[in-house]
């Protein structure tokens, strides 16, 4: 397994490495040494290398969409020698990698086996290049996206590859997407060659009690913005100013960048961390405000609670429009976030008969999809 060094693109896949251990294969991750602890609980031998990705809430990605892609091609290359001298003479029967892992499909095709990309976000459909040109011809024609996709096509030919770089890099052919369906755009126009094994929760994660409910039976609010954006001072003394007189208790998981001596007194409903099990405050909660990245997006879906998203960059304002789409949450820009519209929203989301009533109906779905054990055999399949 290739993955990349980022939290996001490690947690869903965890559960499946895991149990492909636990079924007796082999399996070697690939991932920076920083984030290398998330992986080695699985059992599976980690393959640890330096990494340039920013990391954390400190990390600073490019605002430049291509530039941000460049970061994952520089580290993909600089780290493409250290693969070879690991496998070339451990060769895999299977190459599994992240989104990200761009060196995987390479190795695979170097050792003549399959690559299976396991993917954590939303893939391309039938038509993605017709229905995403105004997004993504800006970007391939910028300086920066025609820098990128010369040095792809460069490095994909120097590993004797010759394939246009776009298509390349957005049409593997065989992916096993980590998501619900319901959170694929035009999921009935993606190809065959995409198989929605859905979320695949670790085990270790969903039986992690670290945390407890409150004993009064107050209906559980987390505000959470995951791993890497944090820094929202402004939102969290929002949250204060909303919700100390309601009903609600309120669970903010602050990250590193603000302390709980920013917000001052807090009201007796509150408790802030600087990280909490996400898992087990969701399986308690009756509603999250959240940044809507896809690993948020999935869990609250598997948990049937209703959303307000504050996207705050890349896929999640789409993936915002899609919560919103689906009918179990409304999108709150982070431009609009005041007291009064958080309290509004998160009280309509939660007492709304409708989203309960369809968040109920996507619980069951998705949980249908099979996750680590039909992940895990498709794994197997391609084996065979």
């Amino acid at each position: 397994m290739v993955g990349a060094t980022a939290p996001s693109h490690i947690y869903p896949s965890l559960g499946v490495i895991a149990e492909l251990v636990r079924r007796g294969h082999r399996v070697s991750y690939v991932v920076g040494s920083p984030l290398a602890s998330l992986v080695e609980p699985t059992g599976a031998d980690v393959v640890t290398h330096p990494t340039i990705l920013p990391l954390g809430e400190a990390g600073i990605w490019p605002d430049d969409p291509a530039d941000a892609m460049r970061v994952f091609l520089d580290e993909a290359i600089a780290v493409h020698p250290l693969l070879l001298k690991a496998f070339d003479d451990d060769r895999p029967d299977l190459v599994l990698y992240d989104i990200g892992g761009l060196g995987a499909p390479l190795l695979a095709s170097r050792y003549g086996v399959p690559a299976v990309q396991l993917s954590p976000t939303l893939v391309a459909w039938e038509g993605y290049d017709e229905d995403m040109a105004e997004v993504m011809d800006p970007i391939k024609t910028s300086p920066s996206g025609v820098d990128y996709a010369r040095t792809l096509g460069e490095w994909l030919l120097q590993n004797g590859v010759d394939e246009d770089a776009w298509t390349w890099l957005g049409h593997p052919p065989r992916v096993l997407s980590l998501i619900p369906r319901a959170m694929q755009p035009h999921g009935d126009r993606v190809g065959s060659h995409v198989q929605f094994v859905g979320p695949c929760l670790s085990p270790d994660r969903l039986a992690d009690r670290s945390w407890t409910p409150p004993s009064d039976g107050k209906p559980v609010l987390l505000v959470s913005f995951g791993t890497a954006f944090t820094d929202q001072l402004p939102v969290y003394r929002a949250c204060l100013s909303a919700f100390a007189d309601s009903g609600w208790h309120v669970v903010l998981s602050l990250g590193s960048s603000v302390s709980p001596a920013d917000l001052g007194p807090l009201p007796s409903s509150f408790e802030v961390h600087e990280r909490v099990p996400q898992l087990a405050v969701l399986e308690a909660a009756s509603a999250f405000v959240t940044h809507t990245g896809m690993g948020s997006c999935t869990e609250s879906l598997w948990y049937g609670v209703p959303a307000v998203p504050i996207p705050q960059a890349a896929d999640q304002f789409g993936n915002a429009a899609q919560l919103e789409s689906l009918g179990v949450g409304r999108h709150l820009p982070a431009a609009d976030v005041t007291p009064a519209s958080l309290r509004r929203l998160v009280d309509e989301v939660a007492a709304s008969a409708d989203v309960a009533a369809r968040l109920a109906a996507l619980k069951a779905e998705i949980r249908a999809h099979g996750g680590i054990e039909v992940a895990a055999d498709a794994v197997e399949a391609f084996l065979e």
